[in-house]
């Protein structure tokens, strides 16, 4: 999907064709999609083919007058039973006049600028739109961050009365969620820093202070991502220990009514055998029988719970 916009008296716009100072936005784009950016734009294939490969890893890149940003973009996707959240490559294309954002998927991050949320977004100025992207990245992080707690806290409400897997595997699903967004978090404050000392893109003096909000939140993601991920993997193994311990509670109360009720089994078996027992010609003997297995009961079942077998 190729889509072409333009701030149009103060609104970003979407345009037929391509004009100077636009943004070119291109979602998982065809090959004839690329081969028309190629030859009208004059792009570099590699760069356009670049954030296309879902383990291209954060960074910068320049020739012939061109500029490949890629940053890794946090992922939400729903599946059957829970939110599934990982990273993906977004790669910002910088000519001369125009900027262009290359993805495999479609992504809130971008969906925000293309349907108009974000406000004060200029096409034409290529340096504060970049940074207005990498912004939104870093407070999209913490967003799905936030998202990642609440959801452990919930699985761990559930874990303490939890004797199966599937609790565990959802907290194991939400750790490989925080590795990779440390990952990505780390990989992308390394080419904020290559921008923020102005090498790469020219930067003015009135960008220096959203540059430097960007930083700051990236840097707070990747502390709250290394504090969830800490958090995460202590609890894991805990309730590992507690889901342990609760099929052995189960375990140790089955073992003691199966105990129980084997003692007046015993007892009627003695009195099914072909062999000459006190009192089988009594009519009383099947009272007996009754009141000599409830006696043993009731004298096993105190020793047991005594010893908290129960």
């Amino acid at each position: 999907m190729l889509c072409i916009y333009k701030t149009i008296d103060g609104k970003i716009q979407q345009i037929d064709n391509i004009e100077d100072g636009c943004w070119i936005n291109m979602v998982n784009p065809t090959e004839n999609e690329i081969s028309t950016i190629i030859q009208k734009l004059n792009v570099d294939p590699g760069f356009l083919r670049a954030a296309l490969d879902d383990e291209e890893t954060s960074r910068i890149e320049m020739e012939d007058n061109q500029t490949l940003i890629i940053v890794d973009v946090p992922l939400a996707q729903q599946d059957e039973h829970a939110v599934i959240y990982g990273t993906i490559p977004l790669g910002i294309i910088i000519t001369e006049k125009h900027l262009i954002t290359v993805c495999l998927k479609e992504n809130s991050v971008i969906k925000e600028f293309s349907d108009g949320i974000v406000k004060s977004v200029f096409t034409n100025m290529k340096t504060r739109f970049i940074l207005q992207i990498l912004f939104r990245v870093a407070t999209r992080y913490l967003q799905y961050l936030k998202q990642i707690d609440r959801i452990a806290n919930e699985v761990e409400k559930q874990l303490y009365r939890s004797m199966k897997n599937k609790e565990l595997i959802q907290l194991l699903d939400l750790q490989k969620s925080l590795v990779y967004f440390s990952t990505s978090l780390k990989a992308n404050e390394i080419t904020m820093e290559k921008i923020f000392r102005g090498r790469i893109i020219k930067m003015y003096e009135e960008d220096q202070d959203l540059l430097e909000d960007v930083l700051i939140e990236n840097k707070q993601a990747i502390e709250m991502s290394n504090i969830y991920s800490s958090i995460l993997s202590g609890t894991m193994d805990a309730f590992a220990s507690v889901i342990s311990n609760n099929v052995n509670i189960v375990m140790k109360f089955l073992t003691s009514i199966t105990i129980v009720l084997s003692l007046p089994t015993m007892v009627a078996s003695f009195y099914g055998m072909n062999v000459k027992l006190p009192l089988q010609d009594s009519p009383h003997a099947f009272i007996f029988i009754i009141i000599l297995s409830l006696i043993i009961i009731s004298v096993v079942t105190y020793l047991l719970a005594k010893r908290k077998m129960f």
